[in-house]
């Protein structure tokens, strides 16, 4: 079977993504999808026939991308289950509950319009298994690059799921102890993608005033790019919040895998603060449970998590890796700072909807203000990331372990250097040609003391990209 090379650059390490139609388009996602399923094929030998669900999200490509996937996967004999517009936690929700053997979500989550990609999954005896680099997308890479033919058989079939999403909702209440949750004005700012699907279907089996903001599905994001980390695309959600009286905003991204949250004052939620409210929920319950946490923040969570008796587990950064320390780990939940949370008992996947659950159910509980819960287990002060465009990012690293020599080292991810009252990491991206730096301490007037003093020996020895 031939069809046109992808570029290799496309292949992530989470995902597959590249513009379409230049990089990523009808015909060369057959070449991608066949190595695909022959790498399913070559982890799962005993399956005779693969089922593998497919999802997308409502990007303008995203129709024929997913006919294409579909078609070619049915050629090769397998049962395609097709999930139609779902955001990505939902996706992988549909997987592990049907414990499927596979599965691709079409999507390109909060890049811009011109964008598309694949995420993709496969069964695993402790859940799904994202598949990332250190999970088989360099295998899957290579056999596309080579253009590895399989014999179509014609023997598989595509058939329609429907009531997924009604099924996560019921069940992200189950993960969060079906919880009483209080009369609530919510406001929620979709930017037009896919986490409107799962807020509006929640909203419908809680109490609650929800003030809907964009939540029209429209790939080309007319409102907005969907993307709750660059914080200027908050601003509309922060002033309604305060115009409204709301009681909390929230704010999904392009595929609905990340959220944030916006308190009563009209102010970001750190993640960090989040995940330290849901691991007290949590750890009242699982005593002496593994929490685990990306590097970039973890003075906040550790509180909370020695406080109620879990133990703290730093993993590096991104979904396919967590996912995996998840399993290695056997851990209840896991925070990022970028507004990733994961649960034990959802696979070890996204699964933002009881985060939501949670957050509204201690402040029925408690009676108190997003701001209040938020302002009781913050323990650090948080730089926000700083970007760098290089081409010596390992140079610069290696400087900076020079600089900091005194301090306690961890190259799980780059390199952190910790001291007991602040600490920062500095990191290459893994979807971006970027150097990202995060800071944190226990004081606030040192966060920009240190960012500046970081900055200025980053700058010194940058070689910077043109």
């Amino acid at each position: 079977m031939t069809s046109t090379i992808p570029p290799d650059h496309i292949f992530k390490s989470y995902d597959i993504r590249g513009i379409y139609p230049d990089e990523l388009n009808e015909k060369n996602i057959v070449r991608i999808v066949t190595a695909i399923y022959k790498f399913l094929q070559q982890k799962l030998p005993s399956k005779s026939k693969l089922k593998i669900a497919i999802g997308r999200d409502m990007r303008l490509s995203s129709p024929v991308l997913f006919e294409a996937a579909s078609k070619t996967l049915a050629s090769f004999g397998a049962e395609v289950i097709d999930l139609g517009l779902v955001s990505t936690p939902t996706f992988y929700f549909a997987v592990f509950k049907n414990k499927f053997d596979g599965g691709i979500q079409i999507s390109a989550s909060h890049n811009p319009k011109e964008y598309n990609g694949l995420k993709l999954v496969m069964a695993s005896e402790k859940g799904i298994l994202k598949i990332g680099k250190p999970t088989g997308m360099e295998d899957i890479k290579k056999m596309a690059l080579e253009d590895i033919e399989i014999e179509p058989s014609g023997a598989g079939s595509i058939t329609k799921m429907d009531g997924v999403l009604e099924t996560e909702v019921e069940n992200a209440m189950r993960v969060a102890g079906n919880p009483k949750i209080g009369e609530f004005k919510v406001v929620a700012d979709a930017a037009n993608a896919m986490g409107a699907t799962y807020i509006d279907i929640l909203f419908k089996k809680i109490p609650g005033n929800l003030i809907r903001m964009n939540f029209e599905l429209d790939g080309t994001f007319p409102a907005h790019q969907p993307d709750p980390l660059q914080f200027e695309t908050l601003k509309d959600l922060q002033k309604k919040v305060i115009d409204k009286g709301a009681d909390l905003g929230l704010a999904p991204d392009g595929d609905g895998d990340r959220i944030f949250f916006i308190d009563d004052k009209g102010d970001i939620v750190s993640s960090s603060q989040i995940i330290a409210l849901v691991v007290r929920e949590l750890l009242k319950i699982h005593k002496g449970a593994k929490i685990l946490v990306d590097l970039k923040y973890i003075f906040t969570p550790k509180k909370s998590i020695e406080e109620f008796g879990g133990e703290l587990v730093v993993t590096k950064t991104g979904h396919a890796f967590i996912t995996e320390a998840m399993h290695t780990n056997n851990g209840l939940f896991a925070g990022e700072a970028s507004g990733h949370y994961y649960f034990g008992e959802t696979g070890g996947a996204d699964a933002p909807l009881p985060v939501i659950i949670f957050i509204l159910s201690v402040m029925t509980r408690t009676g108190k203000k997003l701001s209040q819960l938020a302002n009781e287990v913050k323990a650090a002060h948080e730089s926000g990331e700083i970007n760098f465009k290089v081409t010596n990012a390992q140079e610069i690293m290696e400087k900076l372990k020079e600089v900091y020599s005194d301090g306690q080292l961890s190259e799980l991810d780059g390199v952190a250097i910790n001291y007991p009252d602040w600490r920062f990491s500095l990191r290459t991206s893994n979807t971006e040609p970027l150097l990202r730096l995060n800071i944190e301490t226990h004081i606030e007037k040192d966060v920009e003391e240190k960012k500046k003093e970081i900055v200025e020996i980053i700058e010194k020895h940058a070689l910077l990209q043109k």
